[in-house]
């Protein structure tokens, strides 16, 4: 009998070497052997704390016993009870701190690695090929969501199953939102979005793109065209930047830029297509993130020599998830801790040439929980540089926001919005995800969507009733 606490299996992936010449997919997922084995270690606990740590509710122990016994159909027909978009959570969710971290195997061994097996499942029917689902009728409401990122795709999803027409509106020429121009092909490959994304129009969600709400039309345009409810899932897309001198030279790019040119405009297969990126030999990325990591592995593959991570607290508190640091530190990037940039360096010509930063010592915790970086007097040092991206975050874009009249924003520019049920300060207007929570992840921005998308339905059966707006 397989020892229940002993190790989990290590997910294949392709070596270094040989996955930094390319934008083709790293891991590579478990085999079938290897995911029932996997499976059979869950205790199928009379009270999942592992369901309680999912944003989207999915019935863990559930899924998982079906993968045990080799139903694998069945087990991926469980997941989408609650999730529409599988494939995605199980290759970007950072399970280590939600389902998983719950797991009580991993009290005294390992968790279950439920991510990996949702991966699987997910990979299975689409190998097999995805049947469309079944859908009421028309239940004679209709519903608009803004935004096609991960809130807006399930929201949308969820009402399809409740029989409300849905259409999405989005401002790019292709569907996803940051799961397209945010996250890079050998991470979440373009095709599967695609396929979560045609799995939500199965359920009869109509898409339309190049459509900026705010511009090409407004919330009282869509008002009068029949649409009683709205979703606004447009997340954080407005770049952060340091504010430092010489943040305006040439080879200076927001990360958001320089991941939508290469991952959503293709610029790693110029000039067959017609965005370039300039990298130079010396890279540095600015950041800790996921977004961080990803600019970094993108800048080796698209040719840089040398790729640096500037961060200015230690590993420890990188906010980006450790398999990702591994990966990208397995790839040759360096990741230069405890330092902060100061200023750029640039040349006659307006291209940075370095970038001057000062070393940080860790202080007392600050209002995130982390120690409070804290610079070193006199430890100013100069790195060489050709091409810098700064991934320090992102805001709330204010296009969409300012045409809303009566629209709460927090301090901060974000959508004031009730975190239970999504409702805003406007009747029948919901948000959520990133546009109100800051950057987070893509499964906290799923979970926000579900919530909205039972909220609206609340108040369409009975608006005088919602408790936001009696």
């Amino acid at each position: 009998m397989q020892n229940r606490l002993s190790g989990r299996p290590k997910m294949p992936q392709r070596p270094p070497k040989e996955r930094i010449k390319d934008f083709e997919e790293v891991p590579l997922g478990l085999p079938e052997w290897a995911a029932v084995e996997e499976a059979k270690r869950c205790l199928q606990c009379k009270k999942p704390q592992c369901v309680q740590g999912c944003p989207v509710e999915i019935d863990i122990p559930g899924f998982l016993k079906l993968v045990a016994e080799g139903r694998f159909e069945a087990a991926i027909a469980k997941i989408k009870e609650k999730n529409s978009l599988p494939a995605i959570c199980g290759r970007v969710c950072p399970q280590e701190t939600q389902c998983e971290e719950k797991c009580v195997l991993g009290k005294k061994g390992q968790p279950i690695a439920i991510g990996y097996l949702e991966r699987f499942v997910a990979d299975y029917e689409r190998e097999k090929g995805i049947q469309p689902p079944s859908v009421p009728s028309w239940n004679g409401h209709r519903v608009a969501v803004i935004g096609s990122g991960p809130a807006g795709l399930t929201c949308a999803g969820d009402l399809a199953k409740m029989g409300y027409r849905v259409t999405i509106f989005e401002a790019l020429h292709a569907p996803g939102g940051v799961l397209v121009y945010g996250i890079p092909e050998f991470r979440l490959p373009k095709s599967i979005v695609a396929q979560e994304v045609d799995y939500v129009r199965s359920l009869g969600v109509e898409i339309e793109l190049s459509c900026v709400v705010g511009k090409t039309l407004t919330i009282d345009d869509l008002k009068e065209e029949g649409y009683e409810a709205f979703f606004i899932g447009t997340g954080a897309g407005l770049p952060y930047f340091l504010n430092i001198p010489g943040e305006n030279l040439n080879g200076i790019y927001s990360a958001n830029e320089f991941l939508t040119r290469t991952n959503l405009m293709k610029a790693y297969l110029f000039p067959e297509f017609d965005t370039p990126v300039k990298i130079g030999r010396r890279v540095a990325v600015i950041g800790g993130g996921n977004v961080a990591m990803d600019a970094a592995r993108c800048a080796l593959r698209l040719g840089a020599e040398e790729v640096c991570l500037v961060y200015r607290r230690t590993k420890k508190e990188m906010p980006a998830r450790v398999e990702e640091v591994e990966r990208a530190e397995e790839e040759g990037v360096n990741c230069i801790i405890l330092t902060n940039p100061v200023r750029f360096i640039g040349n006659d010509n307006g291209w940075v040439t370095g970038i001057e930063c000062i070393q940080m010592e860790l202080g007392e915790p600050d209002e995130s929980g982390r120690r409070r970086p804290v610079p070193i007097p006199g430890s100013e040092f100069v790195i060489p540089i050709d091409t810098v991206v700064v991934a320090i975050g992102q805001g709330p874009n204010p296009l969409l926001l300012e045409t809303i009249k009566g629209l709460t924003l927090n301090k901060k520019g974000y959508i004031a919005a009730d975190p239970q049920t999504g409702a805003t300060s406007l009747p029948g207007v919901f948000a959520g995800g990133d546009i109100v929570t800051g950057a987070a992840t893509v499964i906290s921005a799923m979970g926000a969507g579900k919530r909205a998308a039972r909220s609206i339905d609340l108040y369409l059966k009975d608006p005088n009733k919602f408790p936001q707006w009696r």
